[in-house]
């Protein structure tokens, strides 16, 4: 997901609209592809950072 993340940062996005994308394209495929919501949810879960992995929480 860092990676995704750092690809969106470098097109211009900050972190937190990166983030807000990543939540809004998940949503969408959710939508489209109701059969596969848990899917998607194991794939973007499974990819997300963790909050033991910010060390500033």
């Amino acid at each position: 997901m860092q990676e995704l993340i750092n690809r969106l940062v470098a097109e211009g996005l900050t972190e937190q609209q990166a983030l807000k994308a990543i939540e809004i394209v998940k949503d969408f495929a959710k939508e489209k592809f109701p059969l596969f919501a848990g899917a998607i949810n194991k794939v973007f879960d499974k990819y997300a950072p963790k909050d033991d992995d910010d060390f500033m929480h």
